[in-house]
């Protein structure tokens, strides 16, 4: 399940690095829940529609993004919880809330992102940021979906799933949360097999941390 949120322009510049203030209101509107600090059964987006103002981001025009989950309760929490506290970041806050319907992905294979997917792993006691041209990263992505699939407890046939190596657009970004620097990947994915997992993936997002803002797919 999805919504998107309209929100209104901003009446404070918002950081570069506001992931970590959006997962706040995430969980201000979720109130007290078990989600925190679980493996994320669900995603959301970077805000759309920003622009550059004094090395800062601004949006006069206001912002939109989704937040998805696998379970339909997730999203109810979340509605709920904005019609009692509007507020978002920075002066922003929630103008409308639009659910969207999941699509028909029998036909689709390439899925791209709303959120850089970040990928790591703990390797030698220390970790491991894992980007698209690595040799292992289709296989840590296929990984942490299987383990989310298992937790969920959904029944499914073969898949695939793939960085697509041939987008020319494809590139590693850097992005801090909360001080700590994490080397991400801006690069569609390509999914092939049970319907049932892509739908799964295209709620709760691909990589680590979907939780706090990583991962989640258009």
């Amino acid at each position: 399940m999805r919504i998107n949120l309209r929100i209104s322009a901003n009446k404070e510049l918002v950081p570069f690095t506001y992931q970590h203030l959006l997962t706040g209101a995430i969980h201000k509107w979720l109130g007290d829940n078990q989600d925190h600090g679980a493996v994320s059964l669900y995603s959301f987006s970077n805000l759309t529609g920003s622009k550059l103002k004094n090395k800062q981001l601004d949006f006069p025009d206001g912002a939109e993004f989704s937040i998805s989950a696998w379970d339909d309760t997730f999203i109810r929490k979340i509605i709920a919880g904005v019609m009692k506290d509007k507020d978002l970041i920075c002066g922003m806050h929630v103008k409308e809330i639009v659910l969207i319907e999941t699509p028909n992905f029998s036909n689709q294979e390439l899925f791209y992102a709303s959120s850089p997917v970040f990928i790591k792993r703990i390797e030698e006691d220390r970790v491991r940021h894992i980007i698209y041209s690595d040799a292992d990263a289709d296989n840590c992505l296929k990984e942490t979906l299987e383990t989310k699939l298992k937790i969920a407890e959904i029944e499914y046939d073969s898949f695939e799933i793939a960085f697509d190596q041939s987008y020319s657009k494809a590139k590693t970004k850097l992005i801090k949360y909360k001080d700590i620097d994490n080397k991400t990947s801006v690069c569609p994915v390509v999914i092939k097999g049970d319907t049932i997992v892509k739908e799964f993936a295209w709620t709760v997002g691909l990589g680590n941390s979907t939780g706090i803002g990583f991962g989640a797919l258009k």
